[in-house]
């Protein structure tokens, strides 16, 4: 009985290890292959749109939050709430610049500096605590942007 087992055992822990063998260079084929599908510029629009009018709801609250925090009237609040509109004004910029062109490969420039702007924002996200709604919104513009650095082939944010 013991060496039924036993050989039950080396059978099941080679099927699992030639299963995991081939599933990932099979997963890993998926994601190469979704991450250079090509989208439409209707679909990229749709994802502009929703980050610029996440990212001005972002702004007023993130305002308020540091507002009623400890920063309040520092340094640091100013320079917080003017990487917020840098971040809200590099996404301006991106809409204007997507709207006027044929292709939204074109704007991948733009894109990379909305995500280098957002980075800032987005590790003082992670290590400071905000009110809830600031946090979840920030989740949303983060999610958003993080969907555009997958059509554009970029670096999301962490």
């Amino acid at each position: 009985m013991q060496k039924y087992i036993a050989k039950l055992f080396v059978v099941v822990t080679t099927l699992g290890v030639l299963l995991s063998a081939v599933a990932t260079p099979a997963e890993a084929q998926y994601r190469r292959g979704n991450r250079n599908r090509a989208y439409s510029k209707a679909e990229v629009e749709r994802v502009i749109r929703r980050v610029e009018e996440s990212s001005d709801r972002f702004v007023g609250l993130f305002d308020r939050s540091l507002d009623r925090s400890r920063l309040n009237n520092s340094e640091r609040e100013d320079r917080l709430n003017e990487r917020a509109k840098d971040l809200e004004g590099a996404i301006d910029a991106l809409r204007s610049d997507f709207d006027r062109t044929d292709r939204y490969r074109d704007t991948q420039a733009q894109v990379s500096r909305v995500l280098s702007v957002a980075q800032g924002i987005n590790n003082v996200m992670r290590r400071r605590r905000f009110e809830a709604n600031t946090e979840r919104q920030w989740s949303l513009v983060r999610t958003d942007l993080n969907t555009l650095a997958n059509y554009y082939n970029l670096r999301p944010l962490r």
